[in-house]
């Protein structure tokens, strides 16, 4: 087994990377007990600087992250946690922490844009904002959320059977925002959705 190199503090940068789309989640610390509890545990532990102390990902977020592997870099002085995260890497409800773009255009990723979704949409819930369009939507109800799913997936198939490419990318951005808001009244959340996503494909790829 490789021999990393720590520094003067005892700590090696950790590049967190989503293992299935590669997205660069985060970039952290460890030490040698946080990397050992990582690859006994099977899930991101770091040391926060700030605080100097362990801390397990998403012991308070939910956030955690299981950990497919653990690879060094060439010099052994970096590593790389390869995860499947369990919702945002970011304490903003961002996918990733990288988000500020100095140069160039950076892609966003539908992962990050549900997730952005996510969190508005908790929060107005939260703190029911006055005259907040889903603040009106949580205070009518479940009916009336329903109502509006019904609608927008109607527009949808309008759109569709049109033959309108613009029309119908718009009205499928309606419906996607209006079953969050009704997710979010149901207190399901869109990572259940995705698990069962993933485990219908991986059922049919296994099939093949």
């Amino acid at each position: 087994m490789t021999e990393l190199k720590f520094d003067d503090n005892g700590l090696v940068p950790v590049i967190i990377q989503d293992s299935e789309t590669k997205q660069v989640l985060t970039l952290a610390y460890a030490n040698q007990e946080a990397l050992d509890k990582t690859m006994a545990n099977g899930e991101t532990w770091l040391y926060s600087r700030s605080r100097q102390e362990l801390w397990h990902k998403g012991a308070s977020s939910g956030n955690s992250q299981k950990v497919v592997s653990v690879q060094a870099d060439c010099d052994a002085d970096a590593v790389i946690y390869e995860v499947i995260p369990n919702g945002p890497a970011c304490h903003t409800g961002a996918q990733s922490c990288f988000n500020d773009t100095l140069h160039g255009e950076r892609k966003v990723s539908a992962g990050d844009m549900f997730n952005e979704l996510k969190t508005l949409i908790r929060n107005r819930q939260r703190d029911m904002p006055e005259g907040a369009y889903t603040t009106y939507l949580f205070e009518e109800g479940v009916d009336k959320i329903c109502k509006k799913v019904g609608e927008e997936a109607a527009e949808v198939i309008i759109a569709a059977k049109n033959r309108d490419a613009e029309e119908l990318a718009m009205e499928t951005a309606d419906l996607f925002y209006h079953v969050m808001v009704l997710l979010q009244e149901q207190n399901v959340d869109l990572d259940q959705v995705m698990a069962v996503l993933k485990d219908r494909h991986q059922s049919k790829t296994a099939g093949k």
